[in-house]
């Protein structure tokens, strides 16, 4: 690592070497039992935000569930089209803005009583609503639906060839003993993470298993699947299945902490990505590191509130386009609300939502919520706001259009609760960043490199936990870095002003942030701050700039803040240099111009001091192992 000094900019080089790794906690809440299932209605309050998925499924299927306080919201062919240019996109009046209907299905849950008729009912209304809309969609097999007699009369008699029918990758007990392997689980579909999840096995089993459904999918629909999902698949599979089976694309969970006993963290935001060979939840930086199957982002994250929920904490809440959730999915304000700001606002190469719903809720948990949803993206589609595409079709679109991950951002600039929160995300392969007002209070909250020789903890050995933890590089966490449930100071990198007597003082946001995109990788954030001064984040691929247009006896700096109960992983600030040690390997933001200390005598702050009214990062980076 080398550092340039650039006139009027600070530089922040993120730099580190090469490695292995290693890594949760379950996430159990109390829920109010009400009724039974067999009532009409369910209704899921978000109001306790440490609501689980898994707690969710066993609740609405055995009970009613209250919603303690009602919250009111306002507001086919085989692909060899040769690939686009690196970071292009197609250059249409406005980037796509897609939606993948996914629907994964399983044959049993054991949670449920009765569940295989109450999983089966669940697809069959599925089938039935999206049939009535002309809306194409994905169907994705778990295995054990996938041999069920039931399930391929249901599809095959009623799917026509719009529909996509796919793989669902958890791993229950028959495809196990398929392959040739003793059971471990619990139930014949067991959700801990070493027993339902590919990275459970040893790679040499990983490929077993692929092996087995590939073969007993296509004696049944003549061709193998040509994508797979699941809330976590490791690089082994994925490479595996791309190379011996041609699957185009799969998708993965959203960005979450503790939740189910699941924690993807620091992630590839929304839309997609290539995977690193090395790890599959990081984006690769090169052609040559990545596997060439893009991966998408589930479930539809609220790009404001989802951060937030459960700061500090173990665990999250879930605010979602997941239609058993409000807010979120279940309710028509919120959902208008997230189809809003996808739709209208900058996101660069493309815009993406994944909906739909998995069977294991039953039907009377989601109906509420998909049979609103449904039509309404029916609607967009036919007035050209959204395409609704199957997952097959929108993998074979991303390989044609980018060989490297792209450059996207997810724009949130109205606030459905009203209190003057906005967010701006922005991806591209090299690092994510998250731009946050919260009223007056501007900061960067988030952000996090990435590099592709960071190996999965996975990798070449079998996971042995019942929890699944993946993470990337921080160099700025707001979640994790604030005091638990914090609602003010945030961890996060704010602009002050340093008066005469060498004090920091907050410079407060005084208008509204202006978005626009700038090239295809670019974006550019401007927005007054003030009296009468304009701030501006401009982010590109590999660098972010920060200025301040303003008189010159304004001394401005940025200053990172975070809970000093935190462990940052920070080892030393130097006069240009930060250095982290996180997931067993050290890293460094590196000032290219300008200097960084320690801004008070606290251990939890930095102030980065410009040059000539210009901040800039650099975020490439390597990694070398601290082991």
């Amino acid at each position: 690592m080398t550092l340039k000094p650039t006139c009027g900019k600070l530089n922040f080089v993120f730099e580190h070497h090469s490695f292995p790794v290693s890594k949760g906690k379950r996430h159990r809440t109390n829920i109010l039992f009400l009724a039974k299932h067999q009532m009409k209605k369910n209704i899921v309050s978000q109001t306790d935000s440490k609501i689980t998925r898994r707690n969710l499924i066993g609740a609405t299927l055995g009970v009613w569930i209250s919603l303690s306080s009602p919250i009111s919201l306002a507001a086919l062919i085989e692909d060899d089209t040769p690939k686009g240019k690196a970071g292009s996109r197609a250059m249409t009046d406005k980037s796509p803005r897609i939606v993948n209907i996914y629907n994964f299905i399983r044959n049993s849950d054991s949670r449920i009583s009765d569940s295989e008729d109450i999983l089966f009912d669940s697809t069959k209304h599925q089938i039935e609503l999206l049939l009535a809309n002309h809306l194409p969609a994905t169907f994705a097999l778990q295995y054990d639906a996938l041999i069920n007699p039931r399930y391929q009369k249901l599809l095959k008699d009623n799917l026509t060839e719009e529909y996509e029918i796919g793989a669902w990758w958890e791993i229950p007990q028959p495809l196990v003993e398929n392959a040739g392997m003793k059971w471990r689980g619990r139930f014949p579909w067991d959700w801990q993470a070493n027993i339902g999840f590919s990275p459970g096995y040893t790679p040499e089993e990983r490929r077993k298993l692929v092996d087995v459904y590939m073969e007993d999918f296509k004696s049944i629909f003549g061709k193998h699947p040509a994508t797979v999902g699941s809330w976590y698949i490791d690089e082994v599979t994925l490479a595996y299945m791309a190379e011996k089976y041609g699957v185009v694309a799969s998708c993965n969970c959203k960005d979450q902490i503790g939740t189910d006993g699941y924690t993807l963290w620091g992630g590839y935001w929304n839309q997609a990505y290539y995977p690193s060979r090395l790890n599959a939840y990081m984006p690769a930086q090169t052609e040559r590191g990545q596997i060439d199957i893009p991966i998408f982002r589930m479930l539809g994250s609220d790009p404001i509130y989802q951060y937030i929920e459960g700061t500090g904490g173990s665990t999250q809440g879930v605010i979602t386009l997941e239609t058993i959730y409000a807010p979120g999915g279940r309710s028509p304000d919120w959902v208008r609300w997230f189809f809003g700001q996808m739709i209208h606002e900058p996101c660069l190469a493309f815009a993406y939502a994944q909906a739909g719903q998995e069977n294991s809720f039953g039907w009377q948990s989601m109906s509420e919520g998909l049979e609103f949803q449904i039509p309404y993206i029916s609607g967009l589609a036919k007035s050209g706001d959204v395409q609704v595409e199957t997952l097959e079709q929108s993998g074979r679109w991303f390989r044609k259009n980018f060989r490297l991950t792209p450059a996207t951002a997810v724009t949130a600039l109205e606030d459905w609760q009203h209190k003057g929160r906005r967010s701006v995300w922005y991806e591209s392969r090299f690092y994510r960043i998250n731009l946050f007002w919260d009223g007056k209070d501007f900061y960067v909250r988030d952000l996090h490199m990435f590099n592709e020789n960071l190996e999965s903890p996975v990798h070449t050995r079998p996971l042995t936990t019942t929890y699944l933890e993946c993470r990337t590089l921080p160099v700025m966490d707001g979640n994790l870095w604030s005091a638990s449930d914090s609602s003010a100071n945030m961890a996060g990198v704010r602009l002050v002003q340093i008066d005469s007597l060498g004090n920091i003082l907050p410079i407060n946001v005084s208008g509204n942030p202006i978005v626009t995109e700038r090239k295809p990788r670019d974006l550019k954030v401007r927005f007054d701050v003030g009296v009468s001064d304009t701030f501006e984040v401009a982010c590109a691929e590999e660098k972010v700039t920060y200025s301040l247009k303003a008189p010159a006896d304004i001394k401005w700096a940025m200053e990172m803040s975070w809970d000093p109960s935190k462990q940052t992983g920070i080892q030393s600030v130097e006069k240009k240099t930060i250095r982290y040690i996180n997931s067993g390997v050290e890293y460094a933001l590196n000032l290219v111009s300008g200097t960084c200390s320690r801004s008070h005598a606290d251990a939890n702050s930095i102030l980065f001091t410009p040059e000539r009214g210009e901040l800039a990062m650099r975020t490439i980076c390597g990694i070398s192992n601290n082991r």
